[in-house]
């Protein structure tokens, strides 16, 4: 595990990138499989769930990051 936040920590933005590609593919494939919409609409809905889930990500990685500072100072 302290390999893998080491790595994270080196390379944030091509990880966010990869979450977020990853995201998006994840969602395509899903909206595919379950509901009959335009191909437009579901890049829309995959494009929005992968914000959605970056953003979790980074409000994550801001609280973990502030915990971890104060912690570090006591």
């Amino acid at each position: 595990m302290e390999a893998l936040q080491s790595w994270v920590s080196e390379h944030k933005l091509s990880s966010i990138g990869t979450l977020w590609a990853t995201a998006v593919g994840a969602s395509l494939a899903y909206s595919r499989a379950r509901t009959p919409l335009k191909p437009s609409l579901r890049l829309i809905h995959a494009r929005m769930h992968a914000q959605a889930l970056t953003l979790a990500v980074l409000s994550g990685a801001a609280v973990y990051h502030y915990y971890d500072k104060n912690s570090n100072d006591k």
